[in-house]
C-alpha cells in the first residue's frame, strides 16, 4: 500500500464447484465487501472478475486523490481504466482533470480512460460517500454527469409480489457511453423486499451489488450460487457483494432498501440474460 489514505484488497476468482463447498465464513471472505466508507480513506477491492474494482471514498476535511494501486499495474489508476462514481451520501464534489463536478445524493459521474480524479465533501460534518466502480477500458469516452433525475426510469413489480421497485439506468445506449461498465440503481417501494426475483445469470458479465438505505438493524439476505446449488450472504447497510458470472444475484430484505448494480464483461446489453425458472432453483 503506497498511500496512507488508499487501502486495497484482492479477491481471486472462484469456480462454481469450489463455491458450492464454502460455508458462511468462506463465502464472506471471497464475495462480501464491508468497511467501504471510512472517514478520510479510499478503500478499493480489486477483483479477478473482469478486473472490476469496487471501492468507497468518504472525504471529510481534505481532498482525496485517487492514486494507483499495485494490482492495476499502471502509473496512474485510470491509465488503462474507466470509472463510475455514485454519491450515496451528502453533497460532494469530484475534480476530474482540473474541472469540478458537484454531485448531490444519488448522482453519478462517469470518468473515461486516463483521467485524474479527486473527491471532496461540501460539509465535513455531513460528508459525501462515493461508491466507485472501475473496469479496463480500450478507448476514452468523455466525462459525463448523470443526475438521478436524468437517469432512465423503469417502474416494475407489484406490492402483491413484494417487489414493487423503480430502476434507474445510468448507462444505456442513448445516454453515457462506456467501454464496458454498466451501472444502475434500484429502489424498492415501502413494503417491498425482493430484488431480481425471478432471477437470472449472465455468463458474459460479472456483477456487483451495493446495498444501502437500510435501517441499521435490518439485513438483506443476498442469494448467490448456481441455480441448482444456491447459497446466501447476510448483508448490512452500505455493504457490497461480488457476483461471479456463473452465479445468480438476488436478495430479500427485512426492510425496504436501495441497491446499486454494476456489471463488466463482454457486452453492455441489459436484455442479454439467461432466465432461471423458479421451479429449477435448489
Amino acid at each position: 500500500m503506497n498511500q496512507s489514505h488508499v487501502r486495497y484488497s484482492i479477491r481471486h476468482a472462484v469456480d462454481p464447484v469450489a463455491g458450492a463447498r464454502m460455508g458462511s465464513a468462506e463465502l464472506r471472505e471471497n464475495f462480501h465487501i464491508g468497511g467501504l466508507f471510512e472517514p478520510g480513506t479510499i478503500n478499493l477491492t480489486y477483483t479477478h472478475y473482469d478486473r472490476m474494482v469496487v471501492g468507497g471514498v468518504m472525504p471529510v476535511d481534505e481532498k482525496l486523490a485517487l492514486e494507483t494501486i499495485r494490482p492495476v499495474g499502471t502509473e496512474a489508476f485510470l491509465e488503462r481504466r474507466e470509472l463510475i462514481a455514485v454519491n450515496i451520501g451528502a453533497a460532494g464534489r469530484m475534480e476530474v482533470d482540473g474541472e469540478t463536478h458537484a454531485l448531490a445524493s444519488r448522482d453519478m459521474l462517469y470518468v473515461g480512460l486516463g483521467g485524474t480524479v479527486s473527491f471532496m465533501s461540501d460539509d465535513p460534518a455531513d460528508p459525501a460517500k462515493f461508491y466507485l466502480l472501475s473496469a479496463p477500458a480500450h478507448q476514452k469516452h468523455p466525462t459525463k454527469l448523470i443526475r438521478i433525475g436524468d437517469a432512465r426510469r423503469l417502474d416494475l413489480g407489484s406490492q402483491a409480489t413484494s417487489n414493487e421497485r423503480s430502476i434507474f439506468q445510468f448507462v444505456h445506449p442513448e445516454g453515457v457511453k462506456t467501454c464496458q461498465l454498466v451501472v444502475g440503481m434500484t429502489t424498492l417501494a415501502d413494503g417491498s423486499v425482493w430484488n431480481t426475483m425471478p432471477c437470472h445469470v449472465h455468463d458474459r458479465r460479472m456483477e456487483a451489488y451495493l446495498y444501502f438505505g437500510l435501517p441499521e438493524t435490518a439485513r438483506v439476505f443476498h442469494l448467490m450460487g448456481e441455480p441448482s446449488e444456491t447459497r446466501h450472504i447476510v448483508m448490512a447497510n452500505e455493504e457490497a457483494v461480488v457476483s461471479p458470472p456463473w452465479s445468480i444475484h438476488s436478495g430479500c430484505g427485512t426492510a425496504s432498501y436501495t441497491f446499486i448494480w454494476a456489471m463488466a464483461g463482454d457486452n453492455v446489453d441489459y436484455t442479454d440474460v439467461d432466465s432461471v425458472p423458479l421451479d429449477t432453483l435448489r
